[in-house]
């Protein structure tokens, strides 16, 4: 019986986990804040506790998690209209780079040293600091760069040179199964991916792990 208690506390509060993550947004894993965090590993531990602590039950657990969802939500709710409340909970931008210049007083106040902001610059391919012109540290913990003029590369409009509309790619097989909503936006039916996919000898669509779709591109693809 402790095992099937213990199953159905693990079920419940997995669920109940994942609609209270659904509820309130993207912004848990995506763009991620200290508090944000702490967040998250609140409600990971009532269900972690409760698993082993024979006095929880699931109402419990439900009941924390809901307590606790509730009070991050109505929290996401006051930093959308005080912006004292945001700058306090989620934190400010800070210039780590002004004019070219390293601000060590905002590199040790935030606990960066030297060669975590080079591992940060490279993550955004700059691989020298003479080469920015602002830094900026997000409050998630990335970091956002202004290049200096002669560091940054061109771009068609400074070149002078036609544009035409870009599009994101269109994932049509992932895994050896076709991702129907991506193959009717690309204008294809199952008929012609067939048939693309026998002109480059591949006889059936399970021997493909991926293929990407754009519109003016030939369709790339990457077999088992």
């Amino acid at each position: 019986m402790d095992y099937v208690q213990m199953l159905v506390d693990l079920l419940g509060g997995y669920f109940f986990l994942f609609i209270i993550v659904k509820i309130l947004g993207k912004t848990q894993i995506s763009q991620i804040t200290p508090f944000d965090f702490i967040s998250a590993l609140v409600l990971g531990e009532f269900v972690g506790s409760a698993v082993f602590d024979p006095e929880i039950n699931l109402i419990k657990i439900l009941f924390g998690v809901t307590v606790w969802g509730l009070l991050i939500y109505l929290t996401e709710l006051t930093t959308q209209k005080s912006l004292k409340l945001r700058l306090f909970l989620e934190g400010k931008p800070s210039f780590i780079i002004h004019e070219g210049q390293l601000d060590w007083k905002e590199l040790k106040k935030n606990h960066l040293d030297i060669n975590q902001l080079q591992q940060l610059l490279r993550s955004k391919e700059v691989f020298s600091l003479r080469d920015v012109e602002y830094a900026i540290l997000e409050p998630n913990g990335s970091i956002s760069i202004l290049r200096k003029q002669e560091a940054d590369k061109p771009t068609y409009r400074d070149l002078k040179l036609n544009t035409i509309k870009r599009m994101v790619p269109l994932t049509i097989i992932s895994d050896g199964e076709v991702i129907t909503e991506h193959l009717k936006e690309s204008g294809m039916d199952y008929q012609a991916l067939v048939k693309l996919l026998n002109e480059r000898n591949i006889s059936s669509v399970k021997d493909v792990a991926y293929a990407e779709w754009e519109s003016d591109k030939d369709l790339f693809l990457q077999v088992y």
